[in-house]
């Protein structure tokens, strides 16, 4: 039971994202998640305000769209023993942004389960992950390129 309410509770946080004032402002928010926490689906209207000089989204709004989601679900599944930061970050605009558009971000139990092993003889890694923004047509707008920096708390301290 207690689990069960764990799950909603990080379900509804996640949500409530899509109230923080800058995702907020962006017109961006989260569609939904599973309830382990491993696919979230993440939407961007194009409004006024987030329009750049030829009309189409803002570069820095489709980055924002994508930017903590890798994080926050390898640390909901990996648990509070990992220490988790983002450490570099690009993004490649493949074609013009305009309405509503949209990145899904994935995280099958293989690769949990790799970087567990890989945990188990490494101090720390360096694993890269990638989403792609969409638009309507399911046309790639933005491929995302996230490195993140992953160590078990008990391992010797090493620097990001």
């Amino acid at each position: 039971m207690i689990r069960k309410n764990v799950t909603a509770l990080r379900h509804h946080l996640f949500r409530l994202m899509s109230l923080w004032p800058p995702y907020l402002g962006a017109g961006i928010y989260v569609q939904s998640i599973d309830p382990h926490c491993r696919r979230i689906e993440v939407r961007m209207r194009m409004l006024p305000w987030t329009r750049n000089y030829v009309g189409t989204h803002f570069g820095g709004s489709l980055y924002a769209m994508t930017d903590p989601f890798f994080m926050l679900m390898l640390i909901q599944n990996l648990g509070k023993d990992y220490i988790i930061w983002d450490k570099a970050a690009s993004i490649r605009f493949k074609k013009p942004g305009t309405g509503l558009v949209r990145a899904v971000f994935e995280l099958p139990e293989s690769r949990l389960a790799e970087i567990r092993e890989q945990l188990k003889t490494a101090a720390k890694i360096e694993p890269v992950f990638h989403v792609n923004v969409l638009n309507a047509a399911g046309e790639v707008v933005a491929e995302v390129e996230k490195l993140l920096y992953i160590r078990h708390k008990k391992s010797l301290r090493q620097p990001l």
